[in-house]
């Protein structure tokens, strides 16, 4: 973050877009959609060799290839939660598990009606409207490998993660049940 005269003066150096956060301001870049991953092979590969691969953590680096066919960078920043959809598609995973700090997706969070959603399907929990900043991209992460694989997602607790691939843990979005259920 910078101070007033610090971000009107990289922006005017730099060309960068400067927006206020609180009293500082901060750079902002473009968030596209991620499209491709494309070092999928050697992720493939050292899953078949029994590795275990962490990636698409902070969403991976923005990448696209010029016209000379060389891997150039791109100032941008791609969400973790719909990149590592693209990544269990890509992997064609069985399951698409989104693990954090919270037992499942609720809704009326933090208010005394609070409720934990059980299981969704991915029509219905996509109009429930989840904050941007925090579960909203994993919904639509949930959502989209649903649609776009037709298997399930979970969200759910890390502690839980035993019990999430046992289907007793976590928020389930499947094609299996036509609306909302609640614990």
């Amino acid at each position: 973050v910078y101070s007033k005269e610090e971000a009107e003066k990289l922006a005017a150096e730099k060309g960068w877009a400067i927006k206020p956060d609180g009293d500082k301001f901060r750079r902002v870049v473009p968030s596209p959609l991620p499209k491709r991953i494309f070092e999928i092979r050697p992720v493939k590969w050292l899953l078949e060799k029994g590795s275990i691969v962490i990636c698409a953590g902070g969403g991976g680096i923005p990448t696209y290839y010029d016209e000379q066919g060389n891997l150039q960078g791109v100032e941008a920043v791609i969400d973790k939660d719909l990149c590592s959809a693209l990544l269990a598609d890509n992997l064609e995973a069985d399951l698409f598990v989104i693990a954090t700090d919270v037992s499942a997706v609720f809704v009326d969070w933090g208010t005394p009606d609070q409720k934990a959603i059980a299981q969704a399907h991915p029509d219905e929990i996509s109009k429930m409207g989840f904050a941007a900043g925090s579960m909203g991209p994993k919904v639509q992460a949930a959502v989209n490998f649903v649609k776009q694989t037709g298997k399930d997602a979970v969200i759910g607790s890390l502690s839980d993660i035993v019990d999430i691939v046992k289907g007793k843990a976590g928020t389930r979005i499947t094609t299996k049940v036509s609306d909302i259920e609640y614990y």
